[in-house]
């Protein structure tokens, strides 16, 4: 039973879509599901490519900190079934309608690839509601644009539209909002008409961050996260989120 997502498959790509709109919060069941699927295409002949997109005004807005967490949903329970993702051998293509956020972004910087729009937005949003990375964020987003343009994205919390993505190497192809998901099947379909063990092989010499390097990320991660989530400022960050204005932080 999928939780959160629904799978198509189209030739030799497979389609996971979250399905949560307008926002697609993320939480270990549904990350436990896109896991499966990625670890079953691993596994079938007939499937080369999964494309990872969504329904909705956003891509995923990570998770839903406004809510009380359920038993076995935390963190650490989510991060458990993320780094699964990281040992995949085959390529997986992100298509960001709309907002990439918090742990949403991470999710997208999970992929080997991200097709977008000019309206699409990566938004590490995590030091402006007090709180530190997650999902592999500090080691995939360093890995992908660099030490400094990371210490740019996550010091600032600055939201990044899709043409200065596509500058910064965060985006792969800069597509019209209508074509997304039709531009970002085709990139697809592309990499899949190519031999399979050979598309197997130079994604594994060429990955940025495996799995081993995410558990290890996300490890540092939990640990820091464990340290703010019941500070004063992190509960301001959420308010302030909430009720759409800016914080007021008060350092403790």
């Amino acid at each position: 039973m999928m939780d959160g997502i629904v799978v198509a498959k189209e030739g030799r790509v497979a389609t996971i879509r979250l399905s949560r709109p307008p926002h697609n919060f993320f939480d270990v069941g549904m990350i436990r599901s896109i896991a499966d699927v990625i670890e079953a295409n691993d596994a079938d002949p007939n499937v080369l490519v999964t494309l990872l997109t969504a329904e909705g005004r956003n891509f995923c807005a990570g998770a839903d900190f406004t809510k009380p967490l359920a038993e076995g949903s935390g963190p650490a329970e989510v991060y458990g079934q993320a780094a699964r993702m990281f040992s995949r051998r085959k390529p997986l293509v992100a298509a960001v309608r709309g907002g990439a956020i918090g742990g949403g972004f991470g999710l997208a910087l999970a992929a080997d690839f991200r097709v977008v729009a000019p309206a699409s937005r990566f938004h590490a949003n995590f030091a402006s509601i007090g709180l530190y990375p997650g999902f592999a964020i500090t080691a995939t987003l360093p890995a992908l644009v660099g030490a400094q343009r990371a210490n740019d994205l996550l010091l600032t919390a600055r939201r990044v539209d899709g043409e200065e993505a596509l500058a910064l190497g965060l985006a792969d192809r800069l597509v019209d909002a209508d074509s997304l998901d039709e531009s970002a099947l085709g990139f697809c379909q592309g990499i899949a008409a190519n031999a399979p063990l050979a598309l197997a092989s130079i994604r594994g010499a060429l990955t940025r961050v495996d799995e081993q390097q995410a558990r290890a990320a996300m490890a540092r991660e939990l640990k820091e996260q464990d340290k703010l989530f019941g500070t004063e400022d992190f509960k301001e960050g959420i308010r302030a989120s909430v009720e759409r204005r800016p914080p007021a932080f008060v350092g403790r």
